[in-house]
This record gives structure tokens, C-alpha cells and sequence, in this order.
């Protein structure tokens, strides 16, 4: 088992910026890929940024250049750092585990609530 503890969201204008985190704990193996999605009310859950422990991005067409992924493979952690943002980010952000290869077994953390004010 692997658990997720996110944290970092909040109310924001839009333009600002925000800082996600989530930290793993658990069962934990070396190669494996950690990354954020988010659903907004009535929306499905969307793939937002992954990154493999080897460093590896992939980025949701409407966040890239304006959000960032990273982590510490130290720490078991995983940030998502959100510039301009805009009314349409306004989401719960999950963070997400799998181990590599995929074995088709996901982690997820209880979410984080973005909102970006017009």
C-alpha cells in the first residue's frame, strides 16, 4: 500500500500562483511515476503532469509553460507549481502513484481544492 498526503491548495486571484505538494509513504518502489490530475465540479478526472522517478514529464496541453512538475526521490515527494493561473484551473487536484512497469494498480491522495477568482 502506498498512502498520499497532499497539500498546498487554496483561493488565488487570477495571474497568481500556487505550490502543490504530495508526499508518499508505504510501499514504495524505486522506479515509478508520480503526477497530479484534477477534476473540476461535473467534469471528469484529467490528466494534469506525470513525472517518473527518472525525471521523465508529460504535461496536459492547457498547463504547459505555465506548470511546472518536480521531485525529490529523497523524500518521496512531488510538487506542482502553478503560474498564471487562470478561472478555468479551478479543480480538486489529486496526486497519483503507480509503480513502473504499470502494473495497473493506482494510488491516489484525498485531493487538494484549487480556486482561481476572476
Amino acid at each position: 500500500q502506498v498512502q498520499l498526503v497532499e497539500s498546498g491548495g487554496g483561493l488565488v486571484q487570477a495571474g497568481g500562483s500556487l505550490r502543490l505538494s504530495c508526499a508518499a509513504s508505504g510501499s514504495i518502489f524505486s522506479i515509478n511515476a508520480m503526477g497530479w490530475y484534477r477534476q473540476a465540479p461535473g467534469k471528469q478526472r484529467d490528466l494534469v503532469a506525470v513525472i517518473t522517478s527518472g525525471g521523465t514529464t508529460n504535461y496536459a496541453d492547457s498547463v504547459k509553460g505555465r506548470f511546472t512538475i518536480s521531485r525529490d526521490n529523497a523524500k518521496n515527494t512531488v510538487y506542482l507549481q502553478m503560474n498564471s493561473l487562470k478561472p478555468e484551473d479551478t479543480a480538486v487536484y489529486y496526486c497519483n502513484y503507480k509503480n513502473l512497469p504499470d502494473s495497473g494498480v493506482r494510488y491516489w491522495g484525498k485531493g487538494t481544492l484549487v480556486t482561481v477568482s476572476s
